[in-house]
């Protein structure tokens, strides 16, 4: 079993988990419609980057 060979301080402990906080994810706006997307995401009618990706259509 790993038993450390002497206690970790506390200022040692807190630098490693300082890269363990959660970041909000970053949202863009498209430059045409102006709809709010995830980064290298489309928006959710089908636009990246200005331009019309996917066309919806309708299911028959």
């Amino acid at each position: 079993m790993a038993v450390p060979k002497s206690k970790i301080s506390r200022s040692r402990r807190g630098q490693r988990r300082s890269h363990d906080a959660l970041t909000a994810k970053t949202l863009s706006q498209d430059a045409i419609t102006g709809e709010t997307h995830l980064r290298h995401h489309m928006t959710p009618d089908g636009f990246f980057k200005g331009r019309q990706i996917v066309v919806k259509g309708d299911d028959e």
